[in-house]
């Protein structure tokens, strides 16, 4: 059984881990792998043809808790303890849930104070017994509730018979209803970089690169002593075409360095036939909190491709990248990853047949998800999945327009 503390409008957690409202939904993934054999049983909840309308869950049914998150940002904005009796819960040090210890209303009083009545819900049978960031939710059957008052305090109860919290969120807000995901907090960073925004640069027909709006933290102090901290936001270009040096200097190191063993496109593009000698391999700078792959050329170490993700649910590389918040202008239509592909396609001309891809780590391992669908675009590719939401944009050449080449596939 997880023994916890709360923290109303903030998080649930204990000394070794914590979940934080606004982290990430891969940051509290990896909460959950690294507590292996201690939470078990997880589950990931989304809707699959609309994964933009309903919130993304992580349920962990064996220890009473859910995570809801919202679907748009993927940070946390609900914390819910939905069954009380698998997990110990303390605040400020004081236990209040435990099989000792039981969660009464008078319990409730004595550990978090003096708040408004409660309020009761008539077609559910329940008092909810909300504090700013946290609320309790109490069953109580229609005949012991007063005509006269909605206050918890009021009701009368037979002897040893008054209601337990059955559940209860943490939230950031005055109530769970107008719950919304916070900023990433400040100690969710651990010195990594977020992105903000991704302007996609063009030219006439070509892509010249991106403009990363980047946000990251910061602290001033010595020894142990912290003496200001904040966040710190500022801009960067990676653009086609520019050294594996100068993307460093500017993003610094990236998260893992992949190089590349194939090319599974490489049967479509009109030199596929022609044998070559590798001696070297192609290799990507992956930047999983900004949601971009560079792939870099073997030999002259210049940027010659640019993946930005847009991590749905339901895509083979779900939770390893961070959304990429791309604005892509085409003409007169904006392109973000928030776009269906099915009303993009009717503002622009790509190919007519798509590049079906089927992603599979090694010849053994099967992708549960399905296939993907590639359509080209001049410079850019789109990777759309069965839904008709872009998984990725993938921006390819050096950066230069192509001579009497207005469009390629």
């Amino acid at each position: 059984m997880l023994d916890l503390e709360l923290v109303p409008e903030r998080s649930l957690g204990c000394e070794q881990w914590e979940f934080i409202l606004g982290m990430h939904f891969s940051q509290s993934v990896a909460i959950i792998q690294s507590q292996v054999g201690i939470i078990k049983g997880v589950q990931v909840l989304y809707n699959d043809s609309n994964p933009l309308q309903v919130d993304l869950v992580i349920n962990l049914p064996q220890d009473g808790i859910r995570l809801y998150f919202d679907p748009v940002v993927q940070r946390l904005k609900i914390i819910e303890i939905f069954n009380m009796k698998l997990v110990k819960l303390k605040y400020c040090g004081m236990i209040f849930n435990s099989p000792e210890v039981l969660p009464s209303i008078e319990q409730i009083e004595h550990s978090f104070g003096a708040t408004h009545p409660g309020v009761y819900d008539a077609e559910k049978q329940l008092f909810v017994l909300n504090f700013r960031g946290l609320s309790f939710y109490f069953p109580v059957e229609s005949k012991c509730q007063t005509s006269s008052t909605h206050n918890l305090g009021s009701l009368h109860f037979p002897p040893g018979s008054s209601p337990l919290v059955n559940r209860m969120t943490i939230y950031s807000g005055p109530g769970v209803e107008q719950a919304s995901a916070p900023e990433l907090p400040l100690s969710c960073y651990h010195g990594q970089l977020y992105l903000s925004r991704a302007e996609v640069l063009r030219g006439d027909c070509y892509t010249k690169g991106l403009r990363l709006t980047l946000l990251t933290d910061y602290f001033i102090g010595g020894n142990t002593r912290r003496i200001d901290s904040g966040k710190v936001q500022f801009e960067r270009e990676v653009l086609l075409g520019q050294t594996a040096q100068d993307v460093a200097t500017s993003l610094g190191a990236p998260n893992m360095v992949f190089y590349k063993s194939e090319d599974k496109m490489r049967i479509h593009s009109p030199n596929a036939n022609r044998r070559v000698t590798v001696t070297r391999s192609d290799y990507f700078f992956n930047y999983f909190t900004l949601g971009i792959d560079i792939l870099f050329d073997a030999r002259n170490h210049i940027v010659k491709k640019i993946v930005l993700h847009t991590n749905y649910p339901g895509h083979y590389n779900f939770n390893m990248y961070q959304r990429c918040e791309f604005h892509l202008q085409l003409n007169s239509v904006e392109v973000t990853a928030y776009c269906r592909w099915d009303e993009l396609k009717k503002q622009l001309t790509p190919s007519e047949r798509p590049v079906v891809l089927n992603r599979a780590s090694s010849t053994n391992t099967t992708n549960p998800f399905g296939s993907t669908f590639c359509y080209g675009y001049q410079d850019i590719i789109f990777e759309v999945m069965p839904n008709n939401y872009i998984a990725s944009l993938s921006m390819y050449g050096d950066g230069q327009p192509v001579e009497g080449e207005n469009e390629s596939a």
